[in-house]
Order: C-alpha cells, then sequence, then structure tokens
C-alpha cells in the first residue's frame, strides 16, 4: 500500500483513536504516544490492513486494547479519566460555570464505572458510533452493548441528579 492510500484509509479516524486514548489514559501525553503507536503499527503492517473490512473498527479494537494494556501496568496507576473538550461560547457566566460543574461531575461518575461501560460510552455517546461497530470493537453482542450502555447512562444520570438535588454523591 502506498503512503497515500494509507493515509487516505487511516487519517480520517485518527482522531478518534487520539479521543478513545485521551478517554481512558486522560493525559494528552499518554493519549498522544498511545495514538502514534496505534498509527506506526497500522503502517508497519499496511500491506494486511486491507484485508480488514472495516479497517476503523480493527484500529479502535487495537487502540482499547493498547490503553487497558497500559492502564494495568504499573506506570500508570495515578491517571484518571478526565472529559475536557465541552465548550460552550454563548452562555452567562454562571450557567458556564455550572455546566463545567456538571461536566466535572460527570467525569466523576464516569470514573468509578467499570472499564466496559467507560468504553461503550465513549464510543457511542462521545464518538457517535453505532451498535454494531461498538459489537465489534468490543468483541461483544449487540445486546449486551445496549444494555451495558442503558446501565451506565443510568447510573450517570441517577449520581447527577442526586448532586444537583441533594448536593449527594
Amino acid at each position: 500500500m502506498t503512503q497515500t492510500n494509507f493515509l487516505k484509509l487511516v487519517m480520517p479516524f485518527k482522531d478518534k483513536i487520539f479521543r478513545l486514548s485521551k478517554r481512558l489514559l486522560v493525559s494528552n501525553e499518554e493519549a498522544e504516544d498511545a495514538t502514534q503507536e496505534i498509527l506506526l503499527k497500522l503502517w508497519n503492517n499496511n500491506k494486511s490492513i486491507e484485508k480488514y473490512n472495516n479497517v476503523e473498527a480493527f484500529s479502535m479494537t487495537m487502540t482499547k486494547n493498547l490503553c487497558l494494556d497500559r492502564l494495568k501496568s504499573k506506570q500508570a496507576q495515578n491517571l484518571k479519566i478526565v472529559h475536557s473538550n465541552y465548550q460552550d461560547h454563548n452562555v452567562s457566566l454562571q450557567k458556564q460555570i455550572e455546566n463545567n460543574d456538571s461536566v466535572d461531575w460527570v467525569a466523576k461518575i464516569m470514573d468509578e464505572l467499570p472499564e466496559q461501560q467507560k468504553i461503550i460510552v465513549q464510543l457511542r455517546d462521545i464518538e457517535e458510533y453505532d451498535f454494531d461497530e461498538i459489537a465489534e470493537v468490543l468483541e461483544m453482542n449487540e445486546t449486551a452493548v445496549r444494555v451495558a450502555l442503558s446501565r451506565a447512562r443510568k447510573t450517570i444520570r441517577e449520581k447527577l441528579t442526586n448532586k444537583h438535588n441533594y448536593g449527594i454523591r
């Protein structure tokens, strides 16, 4: 495969690789390293990459596995999940502070979710993947993906509601 073909095939979803890495690894530096490592692995295997029906799903699976491996390693014990790409420029300062607080709480709540639910929420709600694509990436049944997403959203909603209504976590 030529460099041009590789770029046309892989570059459209490199940002998704980064965002999933950032969701799992937290720090920009760790996410950049993981993204670079995935792209390098794809490049080194560029002759066999075309055999995959869905290169994007294959790449996201690689990303998920690499990030989970890094999280399991001793050097990543201090990492946590944050979500920092939320911006709304047309709101009052008060509303902006409330929104930022809510985003922070959602990030804290997501930090408490099981790994699989974190990944599913990231892929579905942030990356806007279809259920069949998520099922392929996570090697799960599509129904199991829907159930896990529903449980994750319910947990996030309940804890956020409790926080807003009662000031408890």
